[in-house]
C-alpha cells in the first residue's frame, strides 16, 4: 500500500515534469525566432532537445535520481507512443516507430552532450544546426540563437536543484536572449 501510494505520487511528478518539458518546447519563439518548423517533426526535435538537456542535469546530479530520469524517458515513450496511436499508425508499425524514436533520441543527446562537454558552441550549433533546422538554406542565424539558448539552458539548469526539477518545478530561460533580440532586428 505505501508503495502504491510512493509510486503514483513520484509518477504525478514525472507527470508535471515532462508536462513543463513539453511546454518549453512549444514555445512560440522556437518557430517564429528560431527557425524550427512548426511541424510535427519540428516539434519533435524541440521536445527531444528539451528532454536530453534536463535528463543531462539529472544523470549530473551524483546518481540520486536515476530511477527519476528513467522514469521521464519511460513517459516520454509512452506519449510517443500515444501520439503514433492517434495519428492512425497500425500496432504493427507502432514499435518499428518506437525503435526510431529511441534512436534518435539517444542520437541526438549524444551529440548534444559531446559538444556541451567539449564547451564547444561550434560543434552545438552543427547539431541543432542538423537535427532541429533540417533542409534550411542558410540556418547560421538560427542555429547560433539555439546554440546560445541550448547553453542558457544547461547553465540555469545545473543551478537548480535536482529534487526540485524531479518535482516539475523547474525553470528556462527565455528562447531567445534579449541581447539576440536586439541583435537580430539590426542585422548585427
Amino acid at each position: 500500500m505505501a508503495f502504491a501510494l510512493w509510486r503514483r505520487r513520484r509518477d504525478a511528478k514525472i507527470v508535471a515534469l515532462y508536462g513543463a518539458i513539453v511546454a518549453q518546447a512549444r514555445s512560440p519563439a522556437f518557430y517564429t525566432e528560431c527557425g524550427v518548423a512548426d511541424t510535427v517533426q519540428g516539434r519533435f526535435e524541440s521536445v527531444v532537445l528539451h528532454l536530453a538537456l534536463v535528463m543531462r542535469r539529472l544523470r549530473n546530479a551524483d546518481g540520486q535520481h536515476s530511477a527519476a530520469t528513467q522514469s521521464l524517458f519511460d513517459h516520454f515513450c509512452r506519449d510517443m507512443e500515444g501520439n503514433l496511436r492517434e495519428l492512425g499508425v497500425s500496432d504493427l508499425r507502432v514499435p518499428k516507430r518506437m525503435r526510431g524514436f529511441g534512436e534518435a533520441f539517444y542520437g541526438r543527446a549524444s551529440a548534444y552532450d559531446r559538444a556541451l562537454d567539449g564547451g564547444d558552441a561550434a560543434e552545438l550549433a552543427s547539431a541543432v544546426s542538423r537535427n532541429m533546422l533540417p533542409g534550411q538554406d542558410n540556418p547560421t542565424v538560427a542555429a547560433a540563437r539555439l546554440a546560445d539558448y541550448v547553453l542558457r539552458s544547461e547553465h540555469l539548469l545545473r543551478e537548480q536543484d535536482a529534487a526540485e526539477i524531479v518535482s516539475g518545478n523547474i525553470a528556462f530561460p527565455a528562447v531567445v536572449a534579449a541581447s539576440s533580440q536586439v541583435a537580430g532586428e539590426d542585422g548585427r
